[in-house]
C-alpha cells in the first residue's frame, strides 16, 4: 500500500493495451508496499487529528524516518517522470492541465462543454482518469476530441508515469491543450505532480463553501479555482463570498472564476483564461504563469 496516499493495490489499465496487476505507482517508483495508517493522536477536543508525523503516516513495525524515506522516494521518483513529461509538453507547446475536484462537481460536464464549445478553435486533448469504467472518456470521445481512458484500479489518483504513458497514444499538435481529468478525490492529487502547467480545482456550490479549508493542500496547489453549478444559487445556502475568502486564506494567488457548465455562465472569462495561457505557452511567455484576474476578465 502506498505510504504517501494509502491506496491499495490494483489493476492500472490504459486503453489499448493488456491490463497488468501493478500498484497504482510501482512502475514509477519501484517502492517498497506496506499496510499503512495514517497517525493520529487525540487532540483536546477528543477528536482524532492525522498525518501529524514526519512522514504524515505510520505502518506497524516501520519507524518514522523509515517512512520519510519511503515517500521522499515515492514522490521523488514521481517528479522525475513528471519533468520528462514536462519538457515532452513544452517542447510542443502544449499547455497541459491537471483538472481535480471531488465526485460529483461537474467536472467531466464541465470539460465536455468546454470541447464543444473550444474544437474548432484549437486542437484538443483528454486524459481521463477514473478508477473503473470507460464512461466519461466515452463522452468525452462523443465531441469528436481524441481521449485517452487510465483506470487505476484501487489507486485514487494518476501519477506523471501512467501520464506519460497515455501521451504515447495520442498525437499531439503542436498548441494543443490538453486536459487531464484526475480521479474525483481532493486529497491524494494534490500531491502528484504530472509535468502539468496549472493544477485547475473545480468546485460546486453544492459541495459547501468551507471545502477550500478541509482540503486545503489541493487549494494550494491549485492556480484556478472554477466555482461550478452558480445557477444553482437561488435554490441553496452558499456564500459565496465566505468561500472565496476561505480559498484565498489557503492560496492568496489563486484565481476564482465563477460558471455553469450547465447554462454557460461564466464560461467565457474561463475560456479567456484557457486561450492566454495557451498563447503563453506558445510564444515562449512564462508558459506557466496564469494570467492576472484583471486580464481574465478583460
Amino acid at each position: 500500500m502506498c505510504t504517501v496516499c494509502g491506496c491499495g493495490e490494483g489493476e492500472t489499465r490504459i486503453e489499448g493495451e493488456e491490463p497488468h496487476h501493478d500498484h497504482t505507482h510501482e512502475h514509477a517508483h519501484d517502492h517498497e508496499h506496506r499496510h499503512a495508517h495514517s497517525h493520529h493522536h487525540h487532540g483536546a477536543s477528543g477528536d482524532l487529528h492525522y498525518g501529524k508525523g514526519p512522514a504524515r503516516a505510520h505502518a506497524p513495525g516501520m519507524d518514522q524516518a523509515r517512512m520519510v524515506a519511503i515517500e521522499q522516494d515515492i514522490l521523488g521518483k514521481n517528479d522525475q517522470y513528471a519533468a520528462v513529461n514536462r519538457g515532452r509538453f513544452a517542447r510542443l507547446g502544449v499547455l497541459a492541465l491537471n483538472l481535480v475536484s471531488s465526485p460529483g462537481s461537474g467536472k467531466t460536464t464541465l470539460l465536455t462543454r468546454t470541447l464543444q464549445d473550444l474544437k474548432e478553435e484549437m486542437p484538443l486533448a483528454v486524459i481521463e482518469g477514473d478508477q473503473e469504467t470507460s464512461n466519461d472518456a466515452d463522452r468525452i470521445r462523443a465531441t469528436g476530441v481524441p481521449a485517452i481512458q487510465i483506470n487505476t484500479g484501487k489507486g485514487c489518483h494518476l501519477d506523471a508515469h501512467q501520464v506519460g504513458h497515455a501521451v504515447d497514444h495520442l498525437a499531439l499538435q503542436e498548441g494543443t491543450v490538453l486536459m487531464i481529468e484526475n480521479v474525483g478525490n481532493l486529497v491524494c492529487p494534490a500531491a502528484f505532480d504530472l509535468g502539468e502547467a496549472h493544477k485547475v480545482a473545480i468546485l460546486s456550490i453544492t459541495e459547501g463553501e468551507d471545502k477550500p479549508i478541509k482540503y486545503p493542500d489541493m487549494f494550494h496547489a491549485a492556480d484556478l479555482l472554477l466555482l461550478n453549478k452558480i445557477d444553482l444559487l437561488p435554490h441553496l445556502q452558499f456564500d459565496v463570498a465566505r468561500c472565496v475568502e476561505y480559498a484565498r486564506r489557503v492560496n492568496p494567488g489563486i484565481q476564482i472564476l465563477q460558471v455553469s457548465a450547465t447554462t454557460g455562465e461564466g464560461m467565457d472569462q474561463w475560456y479567456r483564461w484557457l486561450r492566454l495561457n495557451r498563447e503563453a505557452r506558445l510564444v515562449g511567455r512564462a508558459g506557466t504563469s496564469t494570467p492576472t484576474a484583471a486580464e481574465v476578465r478583460t
